[in-house]
C-alpha cells in the first residue's frame, strides 16, 4: 500500500513539472499572437487573443501562488484581469500595442529564465 501511495505522489509530481513546462511553452505562443496584434486583423482575433491570455494568466497565477512566488503571481492575476474579454478596459489602439509588446518580452523572458533554471 506504501509504496503504490509513493509511486502516485512521485506521477503527480511529474505530471505538476510537466504542467509547468507546458505553460510556459503556451506562454510563448501567446507571445507570438500578442505581437501579431500589431499588425491590422479581425475583431475576432483580438477577442480570441484577451481570452486565451486571460486564461493563460489565470493559470500562471494559480502556479506562481503554489510555487509561493507573489510578486508574479499578483502580475499575473493582474494580467489576466487586464486582458478579460468580458468587461473591456479601453486604452486605445497605440496604448494596447505598447502593453503587448512589453507583455509579449516578458513573457519570452520568463521563458528564457525557465529554462536557464532547469
Amino acid at each position: 500500500m506504501e509504496i503504490k501511495l509513493k509511486i502516485i505522489i512521485k506521477l503527480i509530481d511529474t505530471l505538476e513539472d510537466k504542467m509547468d513546462n507546458l505553460i510556459y511553452k503556451i506562454g510563448l505562443v501567446l507571445a507570438i499572437a500578442l505581437l501579431a496584434c500589431l499588425f491590422p486583423m479581425p475583431y475576432g482575433y483580438y477577442s480570441l487573443v484577451r481570452f486565451a491570455a486571460m486564461i493563460i494568466f489565470g493559470c500562471m497565477a494559480f502556479n506562481f501562488y503554489r510555487d509561493e512566488k507573489m510578486p508574479l503571481c499578483v502580475i499575473a492575476g493582474s494580467l489576466a484581469l487586464l486582458f478579460q474579454p468580458f468587461f473591456k478596459i479601453v486604452l486605445g489602439k497605440t496604448m494596447w500595442n505598447i502593453v503587448d509588446v512589453i507583455v509579449a518580452i516578458a513573457l519570452v523572458l520568463l521563458w528564457y529564465n525557465r529554462k536557464r533554471i532547469e
